[in-house]
């Protein structure tokens, strides 16, 4: 007799719908869509379910997954059809928080979820809607926005809670609500501020402004009764004149906010209430009242009885009523549910946790690692929780504390500087042959940072102005410092081997990715700052052409030779070098591949066949007309050829992205390259490389000295970091896992001979991939009992963890698996990990039991194998019946698997179906799930005869009654504890 879930499952309606299509269907006429929405989600749903609803490990259950699917497929559907545009304008649109409010489902989980199906459903979503689905369905920044709101929420919390005494909002008091009422009024207000003036609130910093002139108003307002803070207070109020205390100049100290910001964004308020509440503003210094007493009132506007008891409602209805005539008809998230409380609204509460931060160890880039196993403690390690706790003093910075610091460095520090080079600058662009370069640098930076800051128009043109001339300032600066530096080392170097080099900048200074990089580092840092959701990175390598490696060589000099950088700044580009080191450099379309098709010669045939190489840079004039950048008759204009890069000579594969000349570049001439192996990276020690190495011409010799070529420094540097983050990680992990020194070394050292021997399966791929496979590889060598279970639960506690990385790894579309290109951690272990390194573990396994493998491969037997049988020159072939009562057979292992397992002994090195038959399941589940199998009798079985004359698993599976290679055959020699490599991970 079937089970209920499969009679649901397999139900059929009078409608001729299964029961998920008939779910889904009722959920559609739940929300009112369409006939034609709903024919378009229904046809979507149909094609896209099976990939999207596949199991991957560590997900949730099937019934949940559903749900996800649902709302994220009727999402999509009304997002991206052809017919859109009349559907927008229409008041009653559907809009995300409408799905999620009738699916249940909170927004933190939803973007989760979202961006596995993303991955899952990129080629489907992309031959359905277009290249640009992903931009067109803005996901990313949605989630970015309320990820904003929610930090502006928890602002707007503290500061009320700071200046009035309700006690806290939500508990029962007196008070509790007055408190309420004029808490959702502050709220509202700066709501509909937000939504009057859009282009002034895509960033944080523009809305902590609007968050504290909505608290000036409520102070000027709110009775004094209920004020938590006394005029005459020093300590809170600190700007003061003879008139008293100076309201706007207080808060602006407080909450480093710019004065003049403020009082526009107050006068915009005065208007959203005057038109909205019908309320006349009289000046603050006319009004009589106990609430102006010592405060200075010059230029401050006050609202007759707006928030005394009795008389806040209409105020709130009004608000309410209006917000929601303007944002009926657009946005996709309700932004009055932030003022529920996380209990009452599954939708309003986000419950989105910052980020956390990410290891500080790499924030000081001019630190020196002489053993990569004796790193720093990163902050989140578990060895270091008792000394955070014990240390109350250390300051725990907020998304808005963090962006008003840094954002005030840049209105004090930055803001005052020339939008030019400086005549310091100048005479270092004034190279020997006399070319001057200061009117191209001009002209670069013109071009690239509007390429940036007017994005499609994205932001306010005011605001993007005052960003631009902010980055190309910062720009100006930095790149004098590296001058001096540079000029410096070369010239005392210089004077030591009297070459007489002196200290000539022009291979620098002309080489225009150098240019581009320095660009968009300032430009991030600025975007950074304010925090927009308009422009994340990586959007500033898309504006200027680069990518992440080109990008990857120059944060750390930034880092260095800008002493005023605010430590969040720092940490935001050292946290940003992680993100380029572990996943992005490795991407496809990375101009790493270009330097390792010239360099390791050996790697070419994988870098073609999977198609990584980086397409030609795009010169500045080509981005400027892409862009509709115009240029001003005195800057010069550029040559619009498209050049190839030197990188590119001697090889069939297109270019790298260097649309631009540079000078003295020409092809590496040696054709063998080895990363360097651990003697070689820690012989970096204190050596100081110039920049210009890490741009130079690839044979070029170090500037520095000795035999070594800029190549091989370049990719020494780089290889030096990916050792540097791997370490951490693995250290990390290792201590959440409880291991010994020991297996913290051997994991350590079979990860740097991947590097090495293997660093092809970095190709495509995450970092924390390879090193999740590493220590599930030497568990198995070591015979620890440490599953892939409690490596990933004690991965999911790391600050760098995303579900992706074990839910989603590339092996690349195969005869086994077409059109399929990521599968789980398990999948990808066994299947590319194992065969790969599979030397690299026999040669960590103990030398006794290598002896043992040997006589075993040499007739012998391993001790407790089974005993061999005496016909073992004839194989048998034939299928074993496993149940008298069932027509359950078990084939033995075809030959070409067993030839992949290499030997007995190797056989441990794979993660095995008897491990689970689903991830994070119970043995004794286990077990009921293989019996279930073997004892149901209400699947029907096919009748016709089984064709034994070539017997295979997929045969067998096909007899069970399993669809597209799923693991029947595999459960069923499970049962019996013989050892099967797992084909495929079958997880929740």
């Amino acid at each position: 007799m079937s089970s209920p879930k499969e009679e649901i499952a397999g139900s059929v309606n009078s409608e001729g719908e299964t029961a998920p299509e008939s779910r889904f269907t009722d959920l559609c006429k739940a929300l009112k869509v369409s006939e034609e929405v709903i024919s378009e989600a229904t046809s979507l749903l149909n094609e896209i379910k099976s990939i999207l609803l596949s199991s991957s490990f560590g997900g949730k259950g099937p019934e949940e997954m559903e749900i996800y699917c649902h709302a994220f497929v009727l999402y999509c559907a009304i997002k991206l059809k052809d017919d859109l545009s009349k559907e927008d304008d229409k008041q009653g649109r559907i809009k995300l928080s409408d799905i999620l409010r009738a699916t249940s489902l909170k927004l933190d989980d939803f973007f989760k979820e979202a961006q596995q199906f993303t991955i899952k459903g990129k080629q489907i979503m992309g031959d359905r809607y277009g290249f640009d689905w992903e931009d067109r369905l803005e996901l990313k920044q949605l989630e970015k926005i309320v990820r904003m709101l929610n930090d502006a929420r928890k602002f707007f919390d503290k500061t009320f809670g700071d200046f009035f005494s309700f006690g806290s909002i939500g508990q029962g008091s007196n008070t509790s609500e007055i408190s309420k009422e004029i808490h959702r009024f502050g709220w509202l207000l700066f709501l509909t501020l937000r939504i009057d003036t859009p282009d002034l609130f895509k960033d944080l910093v523009s809305c902590v402004h609007g968050l504290v002139a909505v608290l000036a108003i409520l102070i000027l307002h709110v009775p004094v009764k209920f004020r938590n803070f006394s005029p005459q207070d020093t300590s809170r109020l600190v700007k003061r004149s003879e008139k008293g205390v100076d309201l706007l100049a207080s808060l602006c100290n407080t909450y480093h906010t710019f004065e003049d910001c403020l009082r526009g964004m107050m006068e915009k308020a005065y208007k959203i209430i005057s038109e909205t509440l019908n309320q006349k503003p009289i000046p603050a210094s006319d009004c009589r009242t106990d609430l102006m007493n010592y405060i200075n009132t010059e230029g401050l506007m006050y609202f007759n009885n707006m928030l005394e008891e009795g008389l806040v409602g209409p105020g709130i209805q009004a608000l309410e009523k209006h917000y929601m005539d303007v944002v009926g008809s657009k946005g996709e998230i309700d932004e009055m549910l932030f003022m529920q409380s996380e209990d009452k609204s599954s939708v309003g509460a986000p419950n989105l946790c910052d980020n956390k931060s990410k290891y500080e160890t790499l924030a000081s880039p001019t630190k020196t690692i002489t053993n990569m196993l004796t790193l720093p403690l990163s902050p989140m390690s578990p060895a270091r929780h008792n000394f955070i706790i014990s240390n109350p003093k250390i300051l725990q910075m907020t998304p808005v504390t963090t962006a008003m610091t840094t954002a005030k460095w840049l209105r004090e520090v930055i803001s005052p500087l020339p939008d030019r080079p400086s005549p310091h600058l100048e005479q270092f662009l004034s190279l020997p042959d006399n070319k001057i370069l200061t009117n191209d640098l001009m002209r670069r930076a013109h071009i690239i940072l509007e390429a940036i800051f007017h994005n499609g128009n994205s932001f306010d043109i005011s605001w993007a102005k005052e960003r631009k001339f902010e980055a190309s300032k910062l720009y100006y600066r930095v790149l004098e410092s590296i001058c001096k530096s540079e000029s410096n080392l070369l010239s005392s170097r210089s004077e030591k081997n009297n070459n007489g080099s002196g200290n000539n900048l022009a291979q620098l200074l002309s080489n225009e990715r150098f240019h581009r990089c320095m660009l968009a580092c300032s430009a991030e840092l600025v975007l950074a700052t304010h925090k927009t959701v308009l422009m994340m990175f990586p959007a500033v390598l898309e504006s200027t052409g680069l990518t992440p490696f080109d990008l990857s060589k120059v944060i750390e000099s930034f880092v260095r030779h800008e002493e005023t950088l605010p430590r969040e700044l720092k940490r935001h580009l050292n946290s940003l070098e992680e993100q380029l080191l572990e996943s992005m450099v490795w991407a496809k379309g990375s101009s790493l591949y270009n330097s390792l098709l010239v360099a390791q010669p050996d790697l070419g045939p994988e870098i073609g066949r999977l198609g990584l190489l980086a397409e030609p840079m795009l010169s500045l004039d080509e981005i400027a007309a892409w862009h509709n950048i115009p240029v001003s008759g005195d800057l010069p204009v550029s040559n619009r050829k498209r050049d190839t890069s030197p990188d590119q000579e001697g090889t069939e594969a297109p270019s790298p992205k260097r649309a631009c000349i540079e000078s003295g570049s020409v092809l590496l001439e040696r054709n063998c390259f080895t990363p360097p192996a651990k003697e070689r990276l820690y012989s970096l020690k204190s050596k100081f490389h110039p920049l210009q190495s890490s741009f130079a011409s690839p044979a070029q010799p170090n500037p520095v000295g000795g035999n070594e070529t800029c190549a091989e420094i370049g990719c020494k540097v780089f290889f030096s970091k990916i050792l540097k983050l791997g370490a951490i990680r693995i250290r990390s992990l290792c201590e959440r896992l409880r291991q010994p020194q020991q297996i913290l070394d051997r994991v350590y050292g079979l990860f740097q001979q991947i590097i090495d021997k293997q660093t092809h399966l970095f190709f495509n791929r995450h970092v924390d991939q390879i090193i999740l496979c590493c220590f599930y590889g030497v568990a198995k060598v070591s015979r620890l009992n440490l599953t892939f279970k409690e490596i990933v639960s004690s991965y999911k506690k790391e600050p760098q963890c995303k579900p992706e990385v074990f839910r989603n790894v590339f092996v690349g579309s195969s005869n086994m698996r077409i059109g399929i290109c990521h599968v789980d951690i398990i999948t990808f272990y066994n299947e590319v990990f194992v065969p790969a390194v599979k030397p690299l573990l026999v040669g960590m396994v103990p030398s006794s039991s290598r002896s043992e493998e040997k006589a075993s491969a040499e007739g012998g037997t391993v001790p407790g194998s089974p005993k061999v049988s005496p016909f073992s020159n004839l194989p048998d072939m034939s299928p074993k019946k496993v149940s008298a009562s069932h027509n359950v057979y078990v084939s033995p292992l075809r030959q070409s698997k067993m030839d992949a397992l290499l030997s007995p002994s190797s056989r441990s090195y794979y993660a095995c179906i008897g491990e689970s038959t689903h991830a994070f399941q119970s043995p004794s589940k286990d077990l009921d799930a293989i019996n279930s199998r073997l004892n149901s009798t209400g699947r029907r079985l096919p009748t016709g005869r089984i064709n034994f004359d070539m017997v295979s698993d997929s045969v067998v599976a096909g007899s069970l009654g399993y669809q597209n290679g799923s693991s029947a055959s595999s459960d069923g020699v499970a049962a019996f504890g013989l050892p099967v490599k797992r084909e495929q991970a079958e997880t929740d």
